[in-house]
């Protein structure tokens, strides 16, 4: 079985037997027990809730499923497409929207998918609300919507450019002090989300970036956990193009690791 529940979501392998690992079906069914907790915790008659997710080969498949579910319980949509974990956690606040999906399994191999589930401060559920929905979802006894009542799409939008800003406003971001550095940034997204933000931002820092992986197909070029020894790439690249700095991150850009000039870890530990 690898159909894993947790409060915090709900993560397996694409296809295989439902109920047993993350199906159509499944993805419809915890969709549906989400948004009926956000639509019982709000105290309101029409919720909003914000979804994104990272680049890996089933995202688009369990977005759409998850867009149309949503919409069929009667919540209104906001859809950021390719973002961050971060980003969604941000577009949630910044959409005062009742809650948020992430559609994630983070640094675990392609045939992963996952829910994340948020609350509407774009926090992790806690405990009892994790348990909440694991309830709900094993409760048949529900109705959808009638015709007039279903949610809508009110914004398809991208939010990494918003982020970046946020990132770059923040008081200990000194934007002059690094420019002036004039970095050079060897950078590894695994193929992810993390290629469509992290050269961006740090070309905006006025950092030089040579790119790896950064294609956002989905096809992980590597074991996606910024492990060091699934690192071996960008650690030659480093020396080879005489960089200052590597930085991977993983497929969800929640995880973050840095490499140093000589193209040894810095250690993830570190980054915390």
């Amino acid at each position: 079985m690898t159909l894993i529940k947790s409060i915090s979501g709900i993560r397996g392998t694409i296809g295989g037997v439902q109920g047993d690992n993350l199906t159509p079906i499944d993805v419809v069914k915890f969709a549906t027990a989400y948004t009926r907790f956000i639509q019982a915790n709000s105290g309101k008659e029409r919720v909003k809730i914000v979804m994104g997710r990272d680049a890996r080969l089933s995202g688009q498949m369990v977005n759409d499923l998850i867009e149309g579910t949503l919409i069929g319980c009667g919540a209104d949509v906001v859809n950021v497409g390719l973002c961050t974990t971060p980003g969604v956690e941000m577009a949630v606040t910044a959409h005062e929207a009742d809650g948020g999906i992430i559609i994630t399994a983070s640094h675990n191999p392609k045939q992963w998918n996952a829910l994340k589930l948020l609350n509407r401060r774009g926090e992790f559920l806690n405990d009892a609300e994790g348990k909440q929905v694991l309830a709900l979802a094993e409760d048949a006894a529900f109705e959808y919507p009638e015709i007039d009542n279903i949610g809508r799409v009110v914004a398809r939008e991208d939010f990494n450019a918003k982020h970046m800003d946020m990132v770059l406003a923040l008081p200990l971001v000194d934007v002059k002090a690094v420019t002036e550095k004039k970095f050079k940034v060897v950078v590894d997204a695994v193929n992810s989300v993390g290629g469509v933000v992290i050269p961006e931002l740090l070309r905006r820092l006025g950092c030089e970036v040579v790119e790896l992986n950064c294609e956002p197909t989905g096809q992980f070029a590597h074991n996606p956990e910024p492990l060091p020894e699934n690192l071996t790439e960008i650690s030659e690249a480093i020396v080879r193009e005489k960089a200052d700095l590597g930085v991977v991150v993983d497929p969800d850009v929640d995880r973050l690791a840095l490499v140093c000039e000589n193209g040894v870890m810095f250690g993830e530990e570190y980054t915390l």
